[in-house]
């Protein structure tokens, strides 16, 4: 009778066990993806569909196009230029943990052969042949980029930038609501 208990109590020790330690791994994973934007530099801040949708709409993007998301967040950008646009995607995002969900919402919609995530910083990445850029990145970013972006995309490339433009370069196009440019490299 007595070992039966015990044997009752040491699996409900170690289903607690398991437990608490399947808790601490997602609060060490939630405080990563917490902090890590930060300490690189590019804390997450998701632009709504409606203003990514606006932003494909402004560099006219079509099935014929390869798009590249720089910080693409959780892929809402590159996932609505393949799924709604036709288009070849790929984002690069530097927080492993968004790496991780956007990836399983290309999976799970199904959407693999088109759109894909690099994890990565995108300054040390080299920038695949590409023909639309969106980018939502601060004033500090976009003026590094901007080096970077000029050097590595080829001529008539289109650029959209959200809430940030680049100094020194004149938008061909802008909208007001949200605050859009749109740059041909």
């Amino acid at each position: 009778m007595i070992e039966p208990v015990c044997e009752m109590l040491i699996d409900n020790t170690l289903l607690v066990g398991y437990i608490l330690i399947l808790i601490l791994v997602c609060v060490i994973l939630f405080s990563i993806s917490a902090i890590w934007p930060s300490v690189i530099g590019a804390p997450w801040v998701p632009v709504s569909k409606s203003t990514a949708r606006k932003m494909l709409e402004l560099a006219q993007v079509t099935h014929e196009d390869t798009l590249l998301d720089m910080g693409s967040g959780d892929g809402r950008i590159i996932i609505m230029a393949a799924k709604e646009f036709g288009a070849t995607a790929l984002g690069i995002e530097a927080d492993p943990l968004r790496v991780l969900w956007s990836r399983s919402v290309i999976r799970l919609r199904r959407l693999k052969d088109n759109v894909s995530v690099i994890w990565g910083n995108f300054f040390a990445q080299t920038l695949p042949d590409v023909t639309v850029v969106t980018v939502y990145q601060g004033q500090a970013i976009n003026k590094r980029l901007k080096k970077k972006l000029s050097s590595d995309l080829k001529r008539g490339t289109r650029v959209v930038s959200y809430s940030f433009p680049f100094d020194g370069w004149t938008p061909v196009e802008t909208q007001k609501n949200p605050h859009l440019y749109l740059y041909i490299i």
